[in-house]
């Protein structure tokens, strides 16, 4: 699979073959990005979707050309924008004629800034409470430690209800582990492992992967001192970690996710939920034998797929 030199975490092409069941990997060459390649249930037709949970990209200049290659291959592509990338909603416009909204806002963190400043009492206070019972360590080898994230991430997927993409595999985390820029805390009580976050360095950016904790760690709050120590870990390999956003597919996420994450936080950066129809036709063939009534969701032929 083509590399770039220097590339890490979600931009790295390890990072989208850990994605592959759940479509083919297909690289944007003048841009450098990635997509997966779907195929569209019950016909032959093929889509695409953006690396889960945002594309990233090294030149968003080259992307509108890139998509013009595609041409009829694809019947319509869909995608999270990278918060941290270089692009204008104007570019992002041109570049998706079909659909470019403001979709989700992301909470992030300034590691240039003293974290006293931003960091609000409240989670001062139980993150200090916290590391009082938890010890958070930055593992040397991420693939190591493939069992005990495993375990941690079954049970979040239980506790929430997760499904599809979310839900990630063993075996894609296996790969993932292994991707360049890959960072993992772990905290543990005692000796045991209650919880642990994942991070992706790229770009001057650590940003938060995924984060899961044992039944155990929730009565600990490991997760506070997981994100406290993650502010002290990184100030020296990072200028911002990203956070991400709260739950769900709009703006409003779960209201107790998006308060633990603002309160780690010194800004807000946007991202873009953005479509492209390569194939008119096929596009609204597809729909009118989805739907029979407007829909807002893209592809509006895949409605209800994460439902």
């Amino acid at each position: 699979m083509p590399n770039e030199v220097g590339t890490s975490g979600y931009r790295h092409p390890h990072y989208a073959q850990s994605l592959a069941e759940f479509g083919r990997p297909r690289l944007l060459r003048g841009s450098g990005g990635w997509i997966l390649e779907r195929e569209i249930p019950g016909t032959k037709a093929r889509d695409a979707m953006g690396c889960y949970p945002l594309f990233c990209c090294r030149d968003w200049s080259a992307l509108e050309d890139d998509l013009a290659q595609i041409k009829s291959e694809l019947v319509s592509l869909v995608l999270v924008t990278d918060p941290f990338g270089d692009y204008s909603e104007a570019l992002l416009g041109r570049t998706f004629p079909d659909l470019a909204v403001r979709f989700k806002e992301h909470f992030v963190s300034d590691l240039r800034r003293d974290t006293n400043s931003f960091v609000t009492r409240h989670h001062q206070y139980y993150a200090r409470k916290a590391v009082e019972k938890v010890a958070v360590e930055r593992c040397a080898d991420p693939a190591s430690m493939l069992n005990e994230w495993s375990a941690l991430y079954d049970h979040l997927v239980a506790r929430h209800g997760l499904a599809g993409i979310k839900t990630f595999s063993r075996a894609s985390f296996a790969q993932q582990l292994n991707v360049p820029g890959m960072v993992m805390l772990r905290a543990t009580h005692e000796g045991e492992t209650v919880g642990a976050q994942l991070f992706y360095l790229q770009d001057g950016v650590m940003f938060s992967h995924l984060a899961a904790s044992s039944g155990r760690g929730y009565e600990l709050m490991a997760a506070y001192a997981l994100a406290w120590q993650a502010l002290k870990f990184f100030a020296g390999d990072a200028d911002w970690i990203d956070w991400g956003a709260g739950a769900g597919l709009g703006t409003q996420g779960s209201e107790g996710l998006t308060r633990f994450k603002r309160g780690w936080s010194s800004a807000i950066r946007q991202v873009y939920l953005c479509g492209r129809i390569f194939d008119p036709v096929k596009y609204d063939e597809l729909a009118q034998h989805k739907r029979s009534d407007i829909t807002s969701y893209f592809p509006a032929y895949r409605e209800g797929e994460l439902s």
